[in-house]
């Protein structure tokens, strides 16, 4: 469907409600709409795993919190059913209550579709069903619906090519998330209080969210050794879930007073001032990883069935690690050997890790 002639609007509503890597890289698209329509207000409806990225954005009014994954927990809780039934009710009456000229749906499943159906929007905006994208009928709840870029470009440049058909002009893409002053404090304060301030700092965020994204933990620990060895601060980072797998990279380090565990400690917000103090952050693929690059943080990736080309860190400079196999990408989330991920060798990342150290010039000690 081609846009249709009509007047700038005043209130946008974005429906963008996961995963942390997907909400990062919606953020161009509200920087696009806001730098074309300075006086529109645009909200945001988002899901509470990457609602803190969004709080105080500058570009945004309002965010509207589903607490959707807290309501199934209570819902079975004993005594909380009746009371979480209504406070799922009253925050669908007070959305319902909130008036939008445009309704934007990029994320393009059923539950965002839902989302769409129950909002008050006059346009209510998303995709075409398209060949090689996951088809749960969410272009049902649409009332405009555009043809998506190929799967293989960038989900970034998907996102903005959707406003871009509807005539808001998109310049030099790029991706940038300013991290609160508060928050960068309060990462220099931890790193501090642990004596981790000196440099160069390598964040390494190890757990991906599917066992066949993730790397051995033998390896994060012979990595995490021989930065430590060759003078560098080592932290690991990562969700409050993340605790036990990386306990378990701890078990394998043998320079532990040089390593610092920092996984559930930290806000979004305070990971992302975690990650622009750092002269390096390693990642696998996972939505930290955007974030990463989204505070222009030097980026290391490591990659095995999934395609950077898609979902890689936008943005240039930003090292990805990865072997072409004939399976990968398979975008498979079991795998009987996960050869893509296990071939990629500790000496390989770390020689890469040096190289980026060594362009950041802060004095690491290079192995002759």
């Amino acid at each position: 469907m081609k846009p249709s002639s009509d007047c700038p609007p005043r209130r946008i509503l974005i429906v963008k409600l996961s995963a942390i890597g997907d909400v990062v890289q919606t953020l161009p698209m509200v920087e696009a709409l806001k730098s074309y329509y300075p006086q529109a207000r645009i909200d945001w409806l988002v899901e509470e795993e990457a609602s803190d990225l969004l709080i105080d954005y500058p570009a945004l009014g309002k965010v509207i919190i589903s607490r959707r994954k807290s309501w199934q927990k209570r819902l079975f809780r004993k005594g909380e059913f009746w009371n979480t039934l209504r406070e799922i009710g009253k925050f669908i009456r007070d959305f319902r209550n909130l008036e939008y000229d445009w309704v934007i749906d990029n994320h393009g499943i059923f539950k965002s579709g839902l989302w769409v159906a129950w909002s008050r929007g006059r346009r209510k905006i998303g995709f075409q069903a398209s060949p090689g994208i996951a088809d749960e009928g969410n272009y049902f709840f649409t009332n405009e619906r555009y043809k998506p870029l190929n799967i293989e470009t960038h989900a970034l440049d998907r996102y903005l090519d959707l406003i871009t058909q509807l005539g808001v002009p998109v310049n030099k893409p790029t991706l940038d998330f300013p991290v609160p002053v508060d928050s960068r404090k309060k990462a220099e304060n931890l790193l501090q209080w642990h004596g981790f301030s000196s440099h160069p700092l390598v964040a390494i965020h190890p757990i991906a969210k599917w066992a066949t994204k993730q790397w051995p933990c033998g390896n994060f620990a012979r990595l995490a050794d021989g930065l430590a060895e060759r003078g560098a601060s080592v932290i690991f980072t990562g969700s409050p879930e993340d605790r036990k797998p990386v306990q378990e990279i701890f078990r394998w380090i043998k320079t532990p007073q040089k390593v610092l565990n920092l996984v559930g400690q930290t806000s979004l917000r305070e990971l992302a001032g975690l990650f622009s103090l750092s002269d390096l952050v390693l990642t696998t693929d996972t939505g930290p990883m955007h974030l990463a690059a989204a505070v222009k943080a030097s980026l290391i990736a490591l990659f095995g069935p999934t395609a950077p080309w898609r979902t890689g860190p936008y943005g240039n400079g930003h090292v990805i690690l990865r072997k072409s196999l004939p399976c990968s990408p398979c975008f498979q989330k079991k795998c009987t050997t996960i050869e893509c991920m296990n071939s990629l060798s500790v000496e390989g990342v770390l020689e890469a890790a040096e190289d980026k150290l060594r362009i950041a010039d802060r004095g690491l000690k290079v192995r002759q």
